[in-house]
């Protein structure tokens, strides 16, 4: 696969890479139900072998367990060491329960126990998860990042979440790799201003959730919803739910048909029309198996015609509409 520089940094990424928050299990309050490690492990050397370059995984993941399904599959992969990048600023209980904490001595102590996880001496990117609305705060975390960066526990530090605000505050204080938002067919709030600050200002983008978290692979469907565990996070999000769902359902069905001409999944697709835009560097892309791993990354290669961009995004569009519908 072609690579991308990543924003400011001296980091090339395939237009894909892996991510690894279903991997992190159950028990947690955003988790996916119950995982097997071995699938897990099994799909990011898949990935690793079909030549994707990153992996992209955060403390909070399983609380810890996602770092450690990665140190794992990396102590046995025998190929070219992937970048790994992981994620500071989300805290849990006892309970799995997460909140926000981005004060310094929390990044820090977060930073040392990812390193531990992750059985690594620095960090490829480090990223603050999720901004705070206290300005104050999140300039005390940045400044707590950059200097991560200046000690070498991390080469390169990153935002993901943050809005066009938040970002120039921290520019303010230390310049930023990359931010990593959601961004898919049916989430594309930050195109109006996001995704133009990010391009405008050298800032690479990494997005995350691109088949809105499995909506568009073209595997779900009302059954499967409905037999998600009650530890599945998605079960109840509006996303999997009406009025929207009927619409989402509708646009993977047209993703699955673009993707039979292109002898690829609907996810496949779904994924390479978000690497379409210019201020994107690379798409997230979650497996949990072997052959997730395989179909889904076909999306780094898919040349989507301009008949085939308006078809999705028609659809895409609708689906938007109806899912903002009372």
């Amino acid at each position: 696969m072609k690579t991308k520089r990543l924003g400011n940094s001296d980091l090339s990424l395939t237009p894909v890479g892996f991510g690894s928050w279903a991997i992190g299990g159950a028990g947690w309050q955003f988790g996916w139900g119950k995982q097997s490690d071995d699938q897990s492990v099994a799909a990011i050397h898949r990935a690793l072998e079909l030549g994707v370059n990153w992996i992209d995984t955060a403390a909070v993941y399983g609380m810890g367990h996602s770092e450690e399904i990665v140190a794992r599959a990396l102590a046995a992969w025998k190929g070219p060491r992937p970048y790994v990048f992981t994620k500071c600023g989300l805290r849990w209980d006892e309970q799995g329960r997460t909140h926000r904490a981005l004060d310094a001595a929390s990044i820090r102590l977060e930073c040392e126990d990812s390193l531990r996880r992750l059985k690594v001496e620095t960090i490829d990117l480090y990223q603050i998860h999720w901004p705070v609305e206290n300005m104050q705060t999140l300039e005390e975390a940045w400044t707590t990042m950059a200097q991560l960066q200046f000690e070498g526990k991390a080469r390169w530090i990153g935002v993901s979440n943050f809005d066009v605000a938040q970002m120039r505050r921290a520019q303010a204080i230390a310049p930023i790799t990359s931010l990593q938002p959601r961004y898919s067919l049916v989430h594309t709030e930050i195109e109006p201003e996001i995704l133009p600050f990010c391009r405008g200002e050298g800032i690479g983008a990494i997005v995350y959730s691109p088949m809105a978290s499995g909506l568009l692979t073209g595997a779900m469907n009302r059954e499967r919803i409905l037999s998600l565990p009650e530890d599945d996070w998605r079960k109840h999000d509006p996303d999997f739910n009406e009025p929207k769902l009927s619409a989402h359902l509708a646009l993977a069905e047209q993703l699955r048909v673009v993707g039979m001409r292109h002898g690829c999944s609907a996810g496949a697709v779904a994924v390479a029309w978000t690497l379409l835009h210019p201020a994107v560097t690379a798409a997230i892309v979650g497996a949990r198996n072997p052959e997730q791993a395989t179909g889904i990354i076909d999306g780094a290669g898919i040349n989507l015609t301009r008949t085939e961009i308006r078809e999705i995004e028609t659809l895409a569009e609708l689906s938007v509409e109806a899912g903002n519908q009372d």
